[in-house]
């Protein structure tokens, strides 16, 4: 087991020992979706850090979009379940990058993407291929999109 899946999993047992409905139902839904996600394909793997990371990632995305969801539908009590949720998951992900990182992170990629011969806003693409890996988790794909658009328009 990884180290990761195997930290959710200890968090889980002293979350049910301690009577923490909110944590033990959170974390089982994360176990959960990893599980699936291991058995999903031809045959059953196991994830890396990494991969685990995409998954807890993916559901803390999730938690927020619901949340958006409910509070637009007047159903509070839902929106702050699922905000919770989504903070509770965000404390297993890598710190988030500030905005100036990530503009400085983008403003590197911009150059190296303009020297390989990328202008204007057709570079889009190269310029997020270079950025992406860089980033890695520690910002929201739509986020990295927008640093980079506002860079290559501005």
């Amino acid at each position: 087991m990884t180290t990761l899946k195997s930290k959710l999993q200890e968090d889980l047992n002293a979350a049910i020992k301690g009577r923490d409905e909110l944590r033990s139902s959170t974390l089982r839904l994360t176990l959960t979706a990893i599980t699936k996600e291991e058995v999903a394909g031809t045959e059953k793997r196991e994830l890396s850090d990494d991969e685990v990371l995409k998954v807890i990632t993916r559901e803390a995305k999730k938690r927020r979009e619901a949340a958006e969801a409910f509070a637009q539908g007047g159903r509070a009590e839902s929106a702050e379940r699922e905000k919770a949720e989504g903070e509770l998951l965000a404390g297993y992900l890598p710190q988030q990058l500030s905005d100036d990182e990530l503009n400085a992170l983008v403003d590197q990629a911009v150059e190296e993407a303009r020297a390989a011969g990328a202008e204007g806003p057709k570079a889009m693409g190269q310029v997020m291929k270079i950025v992406n890996p860089k980033v890695a988790g520690r910002a929201e794909g739509g986020r990295v999109a927008a640093a980079v658009k506002k860079r290559l328009l501005g």
